[in-house]
């Protein structure tokens, strides 16, 4: 088990900026991947940013140039760098890992409580 927590969201206005970070604990082997997701009212949750197997960084367009992702060597601490922030970057944000499966094929999905950001105008 994996077991992440965020912190780092809140009020902002457009413009300015925020870093969430996300603690993990327990069993960080193995790991496939670690990135931030965000889900907006009424919409699907979307990834934002991710670290995949060595250190390969991928973001969504959306966020290019402004959001920047990075971890410690450990994977213990992934955090999520907000500059330029938009009000349609408001979202609940959540930290995840995919470890690989011990026995068997495929990952496991970790995810935090989620860290509401609210970008005003």
């Amino acid at each position: 088990q994996v077991q992440l927590v965020e912190s780092g969201g809140g009020l902002v206005k457009a413009g300015g900026s925020l870093r969430l970070s996300c603690a993990a604990s327990g069993s960080i082997i193995d790991i496939k991947s670690t990135g931030w997701y965000r889900q907006a009212p009424g919409k699907q949750r979307e990834l934002v940013a991710n670290i995949v197997g060595g250190g390969s960084m991928d973001y969504a367009d959306s966020v290019k140039g402004r959001f920047t992702i990075s971890r410690d060597s450990a994977k213990t601490i992934l955090y999520l760098q907000m500059r330029s922030l938009k009000p349609e970057d408001t979202a609940v944000y959540y930290c995840n890992y995919k470890r690989y499966r011990t026995y068997g094929s495929g990952v496991d999905d970790y995810w935090g409580q989620g860290t509401q950001v609210t970008v005003s105008s």
